[in-house]
């Protein structure tokens, strides 16, 4: 397992540092036997269980803040018992030694929802709640299954945050997986319908929504097909004939050599490289590569001898494997793999992460880590001219929100799937992912009619990105005017 002190005779750069501030006022907290509760806002209390009294003060993946305002709250302690009161709630805990149990632990609202009292107990199920999002829509056509939000009708909801890792607090502020143990970490939302300020709150002790640059916001071309530059300037020229806005080039596989994974250039169909970004630039057009990282480095890249060479590998071996949890592995990604594509002209990457949930570190999710760590290295390269950062990929999980934009996936290009797509990206905002570039006019299996792409491509404009795209089908066509006259007249 790749760990901080495995690493420890690197230097640590500003490429993984992390802004957080986990540590809660003490005038926040209560403490009562094994349980000790802290008062965030209001309406979000945390609430954990240790039972040997050890608890935990580092950021988690989804909560990077807990220094808020201390709001006001009144407790009264027995001598088996507390009770926590805020303008929103009413906590009353008993120390039983068995952990959060529904005989242990009770939380009433100050607010009545419908008429009725709410009170809350462990184990209580939240059947009102909204929904929040999903890591893809690949392999669903139609609706597929999406977790819980933030949000619910019943007027509270629960996150377990106990098994997700944390933010090290070391110079590298890498992640680390909690200490073993039964030990309880959650965070309580009691904010009844008051939906915009559960958001608020969440955002608080999650981090804020960032803002997108302004490219973002205007067209997309993207599609699954080997097109040399010169058939993408092609492209370009005939969307600024028909009178079409373009923004956005997106660059699929096949811009980097034979393989799932690719960091050079495939000559065959980009000669010159830079001149071709450069022109995109001139021309006023923005560009993303699409990045699968899961195999590694192989002996094919050109830049296999320097990453090896910084890695201590034999310059014989094959491949380098992948290893998102190693801290030396990802500096080299990062400034021998990315940062010399950026200085030819690339702005921003397509983290296309389709390779499974794990790594080499006990619940750790490459797909999460990517997102934080390609986010935090725009964030901080000085050579991007405090340009605004920008991810686009799939959901990683709460907390996620922090690195837009969202990749909904390989969609099917249905009416079914069309049908689900404006109310999962509403119930998205619901976990605080607001942004989402869909496959407006869907991935697979291939050509759609008339009358559903013009319905497509009117969702798509006043969804958050617009994104024209289709898989690898030579009939899948996506440009506009290559439609009936009377779908875009």
């Amino acid at each position: 397992m790749s760990t901080p002190a495995a690493t420890a005779n690197l230097t640590p750069v500003p490429t993984f540092q992390f802004d957080a501030n986990p540590v809660a006022d003490p005038r926040a907290i209560v403490v009562f036997g094994s349980a000790r509760f802290t008062v965030l806002t209001p309406a979000l209390i945390r609430l954990e269980w240790a039972p040997d009294g050890v608890f935990e003060d580092r950021a988690s993946q989804a909560f990077v803040n807990r220094r808020l305002p201390t709001p006001a709250f009144e407790v009264t302690r027995g001598s088996d018992q507390v009770t926590l009161a805020t303008a929103d709630l009413t906590l009353t805990y008993r120390e039983l030694g068995e952990g959060f149990t529904e005989d242990a632990l009770e939380i009433v609202l100050t607010r009545p929802i419908d008429g009725r009292t709410v009170l809350w107990r462990p184990g209580t199920p939240d059947t009102g709640n909204l929904k929040g999002t999903t890591r893809t829509l690949d392999g669903f056509s139609g609706a597929a299954p999406l977790e819980p939000g933030l949000l619910s009708r019943d007027g509270w909801a629960l996150v377990d945050d106990s098994a997700r890792l944390l933010f090290d607090g070391s110079p590298w502020n890498w992640m680390t997986p909690r200490r073993e143990g039964d030990s309880l970490d959650w965070y309580f939302f009691g904010h009844g319908r008051d939906y915009r300020r559960a958001l608020k709150d969440f955002t608080a002790v999650s981090g804020p929504i960032p803002m997108v640059p302004r490219y973002v916001l205007g067209s997309w071309f993207s599609r699954y097909w080997p097109y040399a530059d010169h058939e993408y300037k092609a492209i370009v020229e005939e969307y600024r004939a028909h009178g079409v806005g373009l923004d956005v080039l997106v660059l699929d596989m096949d811009w980097h050599l034979d393989g799932w994974t690719g960091y050079t250039w495939n000559p065959r169909y980009f000669p010159d490289a830079p001149a071709f970004l450069r022109w995109c630039r001139e021309h006023r057009i923005r560009t993303t590569l699409n990045l699968h990282p899961a195999d590694g480095v192989g002996k094919h890249e050109s830049a296999f001898r320097s990453f090896a060479a910084a890695m201590g590998v034999p310059r014989h071996v094959y491949r380098i494997p992948f290893d998102c949890a190693s801290p030396q592995f990802m500096r080299n990604y990062f400034d021998l793999l990315h940062h010399p594509l950026e200085a030819q002209g690339v702005d921003f990457w397509w983290m296309d992460w389709q390779q499974g949930t794990t790594s080499s570190m006990p619940g750790l999710d490459p797909l999460f880590w990517l997102n934080h760590l390609h986010w935090q290295d725009m964030h901080t390269n000085p050579k991007r001219d405090n340009l605004r950062p920008l991810v686009f990929s799939r959901w990683g999980g709460l907390g996620n929100h922090r690195y837009q934009i969202g990749f909904s996936g390989d969609t099917f290009n249905d009416w079914e799937s069309l049908a689900f797509q404006p109310g999962f990206t509403a119930t998205a905002a619901n976990v605080g992912y607001a942004w989402w570039s869909h496959d407006i006019g869907g991935h697979q299996p291939g050509p759609v009619d008339d009358e559903l792409y013009v319905r497509w491509v009117q969702y798509g404009i006043f969804s958050p990105v617009l994104r024209l795209h289709s898989g690898r089908e030579p009939r899948a066509e996506r440009r506009i005017w290559k439609f009936s006259d009377w779908a875009f007249t």
